[in-house]
């Protein structure tokens, strides 16, 4: 009877474990099992120098979703974003986008400043206000040879 006990404690142990690691891989892989909860605007930018696919969109500081496209216009030369906003988050039509570093050598994420207008942009709608990312290496080169 002590062993039967044992064992049952055991079989509910690795259950529990299994359904652990499943659940932690889910969440941190991102991986959308029920619907994706989120929309797609799209922006325009000069430059993205460092942004990665999948990095942080953030507003106020909090997390409103993520870049899902990063790809380069043939005919501009501007990179395309496709952002992933979360459902429950409403743009304004002028809200601003811009790319923001974490920290001095952190990573590099898009930051939504909100507008103004009452009306909202649409799933596909486009992000016509955009700050390209700042290029520290520029602006210490720039200034070093500007010196002599």
């Amino acid at each position: 009877m002590k062993r039967y006990n044992v064992e049952i404690a055991v079989g509910i142990f690795l259950v529990v474990g299994f359904i652990c690691f499943a659940y932690l891989s889910i969440k941190l892989g991102n991986l959308n099992l029920f619907g994706d909860r989120s929309y797609a605007v799209v922006a325009r930018f000069g430059s993205v120098s460092g942004l990665k696919q999948g990095a942080l969109v953030e507003m106020a500081g909090v997390r409103v979703g993520t870049v899902s496209r990063i790809s380069l216009d043939p005919e501009t030369y501007e990179a395309v974003l496709v952002l992933s906003i979360d459902q429950g988050i409403r743009l304004q039509e002028d809200t601003i986008a811009s790319i923001r570093t974490s920290g001095i050598i952190g990573d590099k994420f898009v930051d939504l400043s909100p507008g103004g207008l009452d009306e909202y942009l649409q799933p596909g709608d486009r992000i016509v206000e955009t700050q390209s990312a700042v290029n520290l290496e520029q602006l210490v080169s720039k200034y070093i040879f500007e010196q002599n």
